[in-house]
């Protein structure tokens, strides 16, 4: 129903998350590889990843996994202190994930990427650190690392609300991050955007793609879409989803951006990469005058050290990481 809306004719990638996809059955995803390749050659795709909780890894289910064209599992460990992982509601325990770790790499699965959380309540310099060698000690592809956000309506935003717990203060929030930068650039990976580090060769392409600018199509309720003008997303309920989907009836908004919004998100997503703002690509697809606004803006922040300007790209330094989301906003029409 939506093909029409990629302009190319192979994926480079796929990636099958945003929720907790390791909770559909096999045959599930069966289908949804089996839909797939009524358009597409799945042997063709460089990247196929599927988000796992580590309470769902069994042998029986990878046994059923390696039937599927996948080649990446993300999994959400969060944290490897019990304690802490009872703290944000998380099923598993970190024996567990270790378990699911090992047994992925023993159903042969070789690029293996793990998430982690920081600045969770109550969380101690000296837990973060543990959690991280942990990490580093079972060597995965991949390591992203996210400091902990109160959603609205979720269950830790409403102990926050209760008095039940205390939000990290911002000072052991950055030292858990610099630790986390120096530990992982010490083991090997490359810091490559601002919560995601790799080994050589094995960056998420996938995510990569968002940062880049490169269309995608979202499918499922709550999805994003974007072809690199008009932004889609999927409606969020999703019975409503599926009875649209079934009767043939659009079931996503639109928002069609402007220059203006164009050129803002590409300074927000590209200046979070290691590769920067290219600034030919900025006086290409925006204009002369938009590029001496960018550099008129961020001349004090280069002076002062929070960016720098080279080899034609401006990016962020270790100092300027920190307050990025203030930088770009000052960058930004």
């Amino acid at each position: 129903m939506r093909i029409g809306e990629l302009s190319a004719t192979s994926l480079d990638t796929i990636y099958i998350g945003g929720g907790t996809p390791s909770q559909l059955a096999p045959l599930q995803l069966k289908r949804v590889f089996s839909a797939l390749e009524q358009y597409f050659n799945l042997s063709q795709v460089k990247e196929i990843t599927i988000e796992v909780n580590p309470d769902d890894i069994t042998k029986d289910y990878l046994s059923h996994l390696r039937e599927l064209p996948i080649n990446r599992v993300s999994m959400g460990v969060q944290s490897f202190n019990d304690r802490l992982l009872n703290t944000i509601g998380r099923r598993h325990n970190s024996q567990k994930a270790i378990e699911a770790y090992t047994l992925l790499r023993e159903f042969g699965v070789d690029n293996i990427s793990i998430d982690l959380m920081f600045s969770l309540p109550t969380q101690t310099i000296e837990e973060w650190e543990e959690s991280i060698n942990q990490a580093i000690s079972l060597q995965p592809q991949h390591i992203s690392a996210y400091d902990l956000s109160y959603e609205p309506g979720s269950v830790l935003t409403q102990k926050l609300k209760r008095g039940e717990i205390e939000v990290c203060s911002d000072e052991t929030s950055i030292a858990m991050y610099n630790m986390l930068i120096d530990k992982l650039s010490m083991a090997g990976y490359e810091h490559y955007e601002i919560s995601n580090f790799a080994l050589p060769s094995y960056r998420s392409q996938h995510n990569s793609g968002y940062w880049s600018g490169v269309p995608y199509l979202g499918l499922g309720a709550s999805a994003h879409s974007f072809d690199g003008v008009v932004r889609r997303a999927n409606v969020s309920n999703t019975s409503l989803y599926i009875n649209k989907v079934l009767s043939g009836e659009v079931a996503f908004e639109v928002e069609n951006l402007t220059a203006q919004d164009r050129y803002n998100e590409t300074i927000f997503t590209h200046l979070r990469t290691s590769n920067g703002v290219d600034l030919s690509l900025i006086e290409y697809q925006f204009g002369k005058e938009n590029l001496h606004h960018l550099l008129r803006e961020a001349a004090s922040y280069i002076k002062d050290g929070y960016l720098k300007e080279e080899a034609g790209r401006i990016t962020l330094t270790r100092k300027g990481i920190v307050v990025s989301d203030s930088i770009c906003c000052d960058l930004f029409l």
